[in-house]
């Protein structure tokens, strides 16, 4: 059967009424957050006024946990979440939301989750430090002294989490790699309790998927080179979790390279992290099968893409799944002259999100060592198969984009330099015309010397006084006939 185009499709009405409340509750609760700051600001602690906002700010709150198990309020850029819904900004709480997003931005908060149990102390105090540390001048960092003074204040049930750091320079700083590894190592662990969840016929938690995807979304478009080089950690016992991650992450990224809104990309995002959710269906010892697949075995590995469709579908008995998502589930292997798997009857045309999955699906898929596959193919050689060989069926346009966005040479290859060094790549040249030197981080010196992680940044694009080029690659070579582990290097 032909595909349709891929329109937003209308909630059901449960998902839509559950979606509605939340959004209320989630202004409800930011109304009363306002009133409450502006409360303590205007008036002394023991005013009428101040006690009866901050009693309302502890009921609302509380309402919001009763219906929800907990609250997270995250800021991405200039939206407001609770709970993975985004807030709409309209004109009757313009005023309010523009202060919140303001007091946050100052002590740099990404993110504020209210556990079971906040009470009206613990909110004084909070609110009470955002108005006295606010007024302070200098570089002191704030979200620091916060967190000391929440802690001295014995406040438990209001956790903190920083903002994701904004950066435009090439060195990253230690603090957005701590970042993009909690967020890699999230997305992680959802996928895996999705997996396992599934396997054991557990429900599962769709709204934790969204705030794994949303995160990946949120680093992506902030620190794109930190996450991307994470990708190279490839962990062979939990491939399926890794891959999904992985595939994740590039999609994402393509998807911001081919201009999507960030609403797109979350939905991106979400078909891409379970695109290969069939396989929660498919026996371990068949996925974990050192040797070749026989030819039953290999049919129901193939039958994984249908499994994952149904899979979703079911899904939606839990929380909402886009029907994308499904439609990506199944289409991912089916290739662009529809020669992959599951055979499709009649003609049909493989949607946007499913070709770009593809694509993220195929490199990463190619470049892992996996149980049957213990030695890796070298990125730059599997970009090159999936640009020439039409036989791997792979939409050549989003290829080429791949290739922009990753460089000749992929984040994670090792090369050797004319310099008699062994490097790293580890991000794409910033500027387009030297997409074949990339940054480096070099990590065996031209004496034959060892240089721990993170290794020494360099760029090729570098020249000397003559303008000749310093280094240049000679060769990409595999990194274990140096003993080394490339996701050392990024971790």
């Amino acid at each position: 059967m032909t595909s349709a185009p891929e329109p937003t499709r209308p909630q059901p009405d449960g998902a839509a009424a559950q979606d509605a409340r939340l959004r209320q509750a989630g202004r409800g609760l930011l109304l009363e957050l306002y009133a409450a700051l502006r409360s303590l600001k205007l008036y002394p602690l023991e005013n009428a006024t101040v006690q009866k906002a901050l009693y309302d700010l502890e009921a609302s709150a509380e309402k919001l946990i009763q219906a929800e198990g907990d609250i997270e309020v995250r800021l991405a850029g200039d939206f407001i979440f609770v709970n993975a819904t985004r807030l709409r900004l309209e004109l009757d709480n313009y005023a309010s939301f523009s202060h919140i997003l303001s007091m946050f931005r100052t002590f740099e908060i990404g993110t504020l989750r209210v556990l079971p149990g906040a009470n009206r102390l613990e909110w004084q105090i909070f609110l009470s430090l955002l108005l006295s540390l606010s007024s302070r001048s200098g570089t002191e960092d704030l979200f620091t002294e916060l967190q000391r003074r929440l802690a001295e204040g014995n406040v438990r049930s209001l956790e903190l989490e920083r903002s994701l750091p904004q950066q435009e320079g090439l060195r990253e700083s230690e603090e957005a790699r701590e970042v993009a590894k909690r967020t890699y190592s999230q997305g992680v662990a959802v996928t895996r309790d999705v997996i396992t969840g599934i396997r054991l016929g557990r429900a599962t938690s769709v709204k934790r998927v969204k705030r794994a995807v949303q995160m990946i979304v949120d680093q992506v478009l902030n620190n794109e080179t930190s996450l991307m080089g994470l990708t190279t950690i490839r962990d062979y016992d939990e491939y399926t979790f890794t891959h999904s991650v992985n595939v994740c992450i590039f999609a994402v990224a393509l998807g911001k390279k081919l201009g999507f809104s960030k609403l797109q990309l979350y939905d991106l995002g979400m078909t891409a992290l379970l695109h290969d959710v069939g396989k929660a269906r498919v026996p371990v010892e068949i996925l974990n099968k050192t040797a070749g697949l026989d030819e039953g075995e290999w049919q129901i590995m193939q039958a994984h893409p249908w499994l994952g469709a149904l899979t979703l579908f079911g899904l939606r008995g839990y929380d909402e799944i886009p029907y994308r998502s499904i439609l990506v589930a199944y289409e991912h292997h089916m290739k662009q002259d529809l020669t992959g798997y599951p055979r499709s009857v009649r003609p049909r045309n493989l949607g946007l999100f499913s070709r770009i999955v593809s694509v993220a699906d195929g490199f990463d898929a190619a470049t892992t060592r996996r149980t049957y596959q213990t030695v890796p193919i070298e990125p730059d050689q599997v970009l090159r198969e999936m640009w020439e060989n039409p036989k791997r069926g792979y939409d050549t346009v989003l290829v080429k984009a791949l290739i922009n966005l990753i460089g000749v040479y992929p984040v994670g290859t090792c090369v050797i330099l004319d310099t008699f060094e062994v490097a790293i790549v580890a991000a794409t040249n910033p500027e387009p015309t030297q997409l074949n030197r990339p940054l480096l981080r070099i990590v065996i010196s031209s004496e034959g010397a060892a240089i721990p992680p993170p290794g020494t940044p360099v760029n090729l694009a570098e020249r000397d006084g003559n303008g000749a080029y310093v280094r240049s690659i000679v060769k990409v070579t595999n990194p274990s006939r140096y003993g080394l582990t490339v996701g050392d290097y990024f971790v």
